[in-house]
């Protein structure tokens, strides 16, 4: 008598080390919840790394901020920075300037319809942070914060 053997018996691997399985899931976890974020913003033309330059220029107010600096506090990093910010400019979300002091340096401000673009995207933001988390409780996002910033600290010194 011939037995059948299930596809799982077939296919056996070896089980994940506890770091590859953390690693799968912080990766999956990502990619789900910025495809969802992005749903969210893509109705306003925007990605998901442009509406992180228009926060992170909407915090550097009055002053603005150099292109180097925005690219270094971006979320995900991008080459591309200046043409992220062209993009932006030419919505009409962001301005540059040159600053006589310094020629090299260019400058990069959130304009007037980039602040109502992020007052109408506030609330929405708020309730995706707030879904994507609502399975855990404040102690538990306490811990994740503080494990997600060690591995982010281990990269760095990598």
């Amino acid at each position: 008598m011939v037995q059948k053997t299930n596809s799982r018996e077939k296919r056996k691997r070896p089980q994940p080390t506890p770091a590859q399985a953390a690693y799968v899931n912080l990766l999956s976890a990502a990619d789900q919840t910025r495809t969802s974020f992005e749903a969210i913003v893509a109705p306003f033309d925007l990605t998901g790394q442009q509406y992180n330059v228009l926060r992170i220029l909407r915090g550097a107010e009055p002053d603005g901020l150099p292109t180097l600096t925005i690219a270094e506090r971006m979320i995900e990093r991008t080459p591309g920075i200046t043409r992220m910010i062209d993009r932006l400019e030419a919505k009409g979300l962001a301005a540059r300037e040159v600053r006589p002091h310094d020629r090299r340096c260019v400058h990069c401000r959130i304009t007037e319809k980039g602040l109502n673009l992020l007052k109408l995207l506030d609330q929405p933001a708020d309730e995706a942070t707030d879904a994507t988390f609502r399975g855990l409780t404040e102690v538990e996002l306490r811990l994740l914060t503080t494990l997600l910033a060690r591995v982010r600290e281990n990269q760095q010194r990598n």
